[in-house]
């Protein structure tokens, strides 16, 4: 029997008790595991309950064996992603056993010649050693900036792991072979950071996992002007040492991206303070971090208009005040498109930039050529930006319904950003508008052991139970997002949609009162009211709301083609006109106005 086998997205260790799905661990207990290994052992098969009792449990051992067995089985589900009635991967036998349906296969071994596999890497946060608290915002820059460094260095030999995961080790006491068993690398950097009187100092080792040698260390001490020259040549240390620099032809065609020369973020230290306190502030995905980011922000334009990086994390910014709802759509993109052109007018090798461009396409003009375009020289200039990939998957293709595709995308992301929330999310909310309601809820819990106080988790679980009808998990899921999200407007119309649903029509009609309430004083997407409307049943009143939507430009009308709650309405000609607005519909050949003139 092989000790590593995939099966899609999958990879299992038999001999470490290990499960990976694309970079992330899978938390799984003993017993689910080996329920799991005998499956894979004998795929396509029937294993009887009787083979894995005797597997599971010696003869010595008494216990409420078929409890136990569903038990195990279930939490191999959940786990999973799977689903009892409708599986991908696990078939129940009613009282003979289980079945593994997915394709098993032994990854592929390197040919002879061939070049060795990317060494996945980690670049764990920098100690701030200032002793002052407030300096934390700098050591994570200097972290965050080798990281990029590496990634543009060394993309022929190095997976480097993105920051989003790697933020999620701050402050963390786990040792360096924990944390490379969790996140499957082969080494890690780690250092400190002091900054006082003008000076920098830094000092970083590479550590390999395995037997946790130190595979090489170095100081830097340097004037604060030589920042990122100090940082530059740190991740060209790092990747010398890793033996890092091969032939370009060494990559598969997709994954090469187009030669370009990292420029220096800017020559004004001071606008690079602002700069980086504001982007601190802006990855904390709040109302609040928002206000401070913008900010900071602006004060580094105004120090150097001439700043790329500041003009795209504005441009960032003003994307999510649209789309979160705290500010009218049609302006923020607006603001935030303008933030975003001049962005790569300044350095047009801005891969992020340009997704985030095609982004904008789709919100302010439904203009899907133009997305793509975007979309595709984002991925020329860096394939391997996790960032690339969610956004062509939220923008790029499931807005065309291409729900497939953006999952792939999404798992592709989650390689080598495991423990991002956004793209967890992402993944959840991409997987219930497809459908697969079981697996999107395992997705949205995941989240939430990333980040129980962030809205968004609880937000696309209770999306996810109200599509399967669990009305009783799903609404205190929506309220719960509510309350941290400060009463977003935008939340209130998915708790509306639920409440509607399950029957409760007085706490619906209270909440519609609310909204309207709300709408005297500050912006509500229109798509709240159409979604409560919606499942009121009162459907002219939910067609004119979805039209307004289209005009206010809601970001939630953007997957109109695969919202499973709008089912019934399809045959309605005023669905197809709603799609014919936002381009996903050619106009008719011929119209009756064109008739006539004939």
């Amino acid at each position: 029997m092989l000790n590593i086998l995939r099966f899609d997205p999958f990879e299992i260790d038999l001999t470490s008790g290990v499960l990976h799905r694309g970079g992330s661990r899978v938390r799984l207990p003993e017993k689910p595991f080996q329920v799991l290994a005998a499956l894979l052992e004998h795929p396509g098969e029937v294993v009887t309950r009787e083979e894995l009792r005797r597997r599971l449990w010696s003869d010595e051992v008494f216990v409420d064996f078929d409890n136990n067995l569903n038990t195990a089985i279930a939490r191999l589900r959940e786990a999973l992603g799977d689903s009892a009635d409708r599986p991908h991967f696990i078939e129940t036998l009613p009282k003979r056993g289980y079945r593994f349906l997915a394709s098993v296969f032994e990854p592929p071994s390197a040919p002879q010649g061939a070049p060795k596999a990317r060494v996945r890497l980690l670049v764990l946060p920098f100690l701030n050693l200032s002793g002052d608290p407030a300096q934390e915002y700098f050591s994570d820059a200097v972290t965050d900036e080798i990281i990029t460094a590496l990634a543009s260095l060394a993309q022929e030999r190095l997976a480097v792991i993105a920051r989003t995961t790697a933020m999620r080790y701050k402050g963390s006491r786990k040792d360096v072979a924990r944390i490379g068993h969790e996140l499957g690398v082969d080494c890690v950097v780690e250092g400190g950071v002091h900054r006082a009187e003008g000076r920098i100092g830094i000092n970083v080792q590479l550590i390999q996992v395995a037997d946790q040698s130190h595979i090489f260390a170095r100081k830097y001490d340097a004037d604060l002007r030589d920042l990122f020259s100090v940082e530059r040549s740190t991740a060209e240390a790092i990747a010398a040492h890793l033996d890092a620099r091969l032939p370009a032809d060494s990559l598969r065609p997709e994954e090469a991206a187009l030669p370009r020369e990292r420029r220096k973020p800017t020559e004004d230290l001071a606008a690079y303070n602002s700069y980086i306190q504001g982007r601190y502030h802006l990855n904390k995905y709040t109302p609040e971090g928002l206000a401070k980011a913008r900010q900071y922000l602006e004060e580094a334009l105004r120090l150097d208009p001439e700043f790329a990086l500041a003009n795209d994390a504005l441009g960032e910014l003003y994307w999510y005040l649209g789309f979160f709802g705290l500010a009218p759509p049609r302006e923020a993109c607006s603001t935030g498109l303008f933030y975003a052109l001049r962005a790569v007018e300044i350095d047009s090798n801005l891969a992020e930039t340009h997704a985030l461009i095609g982004m904008y396409r789709k919100e302010l003009d439904y203009n899907w050529p133009e997305v793509e375009r975007e979309m595709r020289r984002a991925l020329e200039l860096d394939p391997a930006s996790p960032v690339v990939r969610m956004r062509r998957a939220q923008s790029g293709l499931m807005p065309l319904g291409r729900l497939e595709e953006a999952v792939a995308e999404l798992e592709r992301a989650l390689e080598r950003d495991p423990m991002s929330h956004p793209m967890r999310v992402w993944l959840a909310v991409l997987l219930w508008l497809g459908r697969d309601f079981d697996r999107s809820v395992v997705e949205a819990r995941r989240a939430l052991e990333l980040d129980e106080a962030n809205f968004m988790g609880h937000l696309v679980l209770g999306q996810a139970l109200t599509m399967r009808r669990q009305f009783e998990e799903a609404i205190p899921a929506l309220q719960r997002a509510t309350e941290l999200s400060g009463g977003a407007p935008a939340v209130l119309g998915w708790l509306g949609l639920a409440l509607a649903q399950s029957g409760n029509n007085v706490e619906t009609r209270n909440l519609l009162e609310r909204l309207h309430a709300i709408a005297t004083q500050a912006y509500v997407p229109p798509t709240s009211f159409a979604w409560i409307h919606l499942g009121l049943g009162e459907i002219n009143e939910a067609f004119a709301w979805m039209d307004g939507a289209i005009e206010a430009r809601d970001p939630m009308m953007v997957p109109i083609k695969s919202y499973c709650f709008l089912d019934p309405l399809r045959a309605d000609p005023r669905f197809a006109a709603l799609l014919r607005k936002m381009r996903l519909e050619p106009e008719p050949a011929f119209s009756p106005h064109t008739r006539a003139a004939a």
